[in-house]
């Protein structure tokens, strides 16, 4: 029965178009809906056995034996009629606990996303590094599917993808594109890094960049005529920088900034912010264009925080700030004022571009639009 249950709790996940189903023994299960954390109404409190006999249901054998050594697994869990979840299990305070990430079983395209032209003219580059960064949940999953997919239907190449799990599936169309799962069909990232050189790829897909070796394997792929796609958990191009530098010791960091500036096309940085009516939310974008000055802030450590400014200056490359997205969206009627003081990396500097572009008066304070 509690097996049954959970197909429930999904089902109602998915009917309220939200993005996760929290599963925690003492408390009822709870969806998150446009970012908020709600109960759902009516549920009762999770028990012990119940998510023992949850996880025993949903988890493959490989898996389970995963669990059991870590105390922790991803997976991913499909629900016919209902949709595709990708499904983190662990222990905590001696119980179960799981979340469930609702996500796409056919990718979005760019303009469903509201992604900008740029996006696409990297999507179609045919070598080097495009990262795509943000926080957990800010919809870096949802962009690399949407670039793959755009690959997918205009170049006739080779895409390797390597996801823990698999959450979009692709059929192939102009391209031809094998999608390997960490733990069913590769052991680990850089061991799937390294065999995808034996495959012929044009384009390489990585879910994530977690370890020295991965990253390494990612640069030397896009330094040997590849086009790699990954993620990383950072909230702008200069600590997208620096984080892969601090994978690896001090002193091979030189080099590794020298592979960096030659191999990077660009770096994606998303945050998801409220729309306007609060029926959902919108991507808003810091978008990072490799050139000359870019590069030379890659290489020099003490010039790698000057990238803001040189990305606020970049508009001619595609180049814009999260706070220059967020006026866009609140031009286009897409956020309102208090979304976008909440999403800003400045607020007082959106604050006066704001002021110059009329939506504020000098020293008023920024009113939320009634929604």
């Amino acid at each position: 029965m509690p097996h049954d249950v959970l197909d429930g709790y999904l089902a109602t996940l998915a009917k309220a178009e939200g993005s996760d189903l929290h599963v925690k023994v003492g408390s009822p299960p709870r969806i998150r809906v446009n970012g908020v954390l709600r109960r759902i109404e009516g549920a009762p409190d999770i028990r012990p056995a119940d998510t023992v006999e949850m996880a025993e249901a949903i988890m493959r054998p490989d898996v389970h034996e995963r669990f059991d050594r870590r105390s922790d697994s991803d997976f991913a869990y499909s629900l016919p009629g209902v949709g595709r979840f990708r499904a983190n299990a662990f222990r905590q305070r001696g119980s179960i606990a799981m979340i469930f990430r609702l996500v796409r079983t056919s990718a979005a395209s760019f303009a469903d996303l509201g992604l900008p032209d740029v996006v696409a003219r990297l999507a179609l580059e045919h070598r080097g590094l495009v990262l795509v960064t943000g926080p957990t949940g800010s919809g870096k999953t949802t962009t690399l599917a949407a670039m793959i997919d755009h690959i997918n239907q205009t170049r006739e190449c080779h895409i390797i993808t390597i996801e823990d799990p698999i959450e979009v599936l692709h059929n192939d169309r102009s391209a031809s594109i094998n999608q390997r799962e960490i733990g069913v069909d590769a052991e680990d990232f850089s061991t799937a890094m390294r065999a995808a050189m034996r495959q012929d790829p044009d384009v390489i897909l990585v879910g994530e960049m977690r370890d020295e070796e991965t990253v390494a394997a990612a640069l030397s792929a896009a330094e040997t005529g590849h086009l790699v796609l990954s993620t990383l958990h950072t909230v702008d191009a200069a600590e997208t920088v620096n984080r892969i530098v601090d994978f690896f010791p001090p002193h091979q960091q030189n080099q590794i900034r020298v592979a960096l500036a030659g191999t990077v096309k660009g770096t994606l940085c998303q945050r998801l912010v409220p729309t306007a009516d609060g029926a959902g939310r919108v991507a808003a974008l810091e978008i990072m264009v490799t050139n000359g000055r870019i590069q030379q802030c890659i290489l020099d450590p003490q010039l790698t925080s000057e990238m803001h400014a040189i990305i606020a200056d970049g508009e001619y490359y595609g180049m814009q700030t999260f706070d220059q997205a967020l006026i866009k969206l609140l031009e286009d009627g897409k956020i309102d004022m208090r979304g976008a003081m909440s999403a800003a990396s400045h607020p007082h500097d959106l604050k006066v571009m704001l002021q110059q572009r009329g939506f504020l008066g000098p020293g008023r304070t920024p009113q939320p639009t009634a929604v």
